[in-house]
């Protein structure tokens, strides 16, 4: 034990830690003003992508520079690194193939960092772009992680990819409502709304005559960031409107006219009726 102690050069082990502390003392602070100029100059995914590149380069250089301070041959220990690495490689092909695939997304770039994306019914806020995987915070707070692979071979709408987005209205309105005057009120409602864009200018598409109503698709565009906020406040400002101009939203029901529009038929009940079905004031 104590010649084992003698024979430890203390020299080589002291400039190996001063490399290991100044090493990645150096390494932090060029990650991070890397990460910040590059997110800067063009955006925050490619900000991280370089941090990571920077981080793992730093890591190998840190590692190769002690072990050749402390005298160790790097051939071999490369040749075997080379041996082992085509070994793993076979033995995780999902792994590569992820790797490879997130290559594929970086240079497409179909999404950034705080993008809104839906894949496979899956909506959420990208979180951050790494080589294997992509990880999403959805709306219900949710974690949501998809592999590279999977996200490249999906089908991926983003939701925020262009600063203004269509909202799209469903609005039913009775038969005898007179069609022109209900154009003319859901415009007069959106041109009130401060968040509704008039340019490009809302639309309003007919869809079908259903069985009791006329529907209609009504577009509204406003900025992304709004999209929310259009929903929950020109619904309301719809329903009040029409309630005030007395046009009628219909629900399902089945009614009996004769003649009129809005002439009901009369009822008549003759005959023994039981009490249990008689009106209160009957019995």
């Amino acid at each position: 034990m104590t010649d084992w102690l003698t024979n430890i050069n203390y020299e080589l082990i002291t400039r190996a830690a001063i490399i290991l502390v100044v090493g990645f003392t150096v390494l932090f602070i060029i990650r991070k003003y890397a990460k910040k100029i590059v997110s800067d100059v063009y955006s925050v995914h490619y900000g991280m992508l370089i941090s990571k590149i920077i981080y793992y380069a730093g890591i190998t250089i840190i590692f190769v520079s002690i072990l050749h301070e402390l005298g160790f041959k790097l051939g071999p220990i490369l040749g075997a690194a080379g041996i082992a690495g085509i070994a793993i490689g076979f033995a995780a092909q999902t792994t590569v193939s992820n790797l490879i695939s997130g290559f594929f997304l970086v240079a497409e770039k179909p999404f950034e960092i705080g993008d809104i994306i839906l894949v496979d019914g899956n909506v959420g806020s990208v979180l951050s772009i790494d080589s294997l995987s992509v990880k999403v915070r959805m709306f219900n707070n949710n974690f949501l992680r998809i592999p590279n692979e999977t996200l490249l071979k999906s089908q991926m709408i983003n939701m925020t990819r262009f600063p203004i987005r269509r909202v799209e209205f469903r609005i039913s309105v009775a038969y005898k409502e007179d069609m022109e005057r209900v154009r003319k009120i859901l415009f007069e409602v959106t041109d009130k709304n401060p968040v509704a864009l008039q340019e490009p200018a809302p639309m309003l598409i007919f869809d079908s005559f259903a069985a009791s109503s006329v529907d209609f698709t009504f577009h509204v565009w406003c900025a992304k960031d709004e999209f929310l906020n259009l929903r929950n406040t020109l619904y309301p400002d719809i329903k009040k409107r029409l309630d005030e101009e007395g046009i009628e939203i219909p629900f399902p029901h089945v009614s009996l006219y004769k003649g009129q529009a809005t002439d009901p038929i009369p009822i008549r009940i003759t005959g023994d009726f039981p009490e249990m079905m008689m009106p209160k004031e009957d019995k």
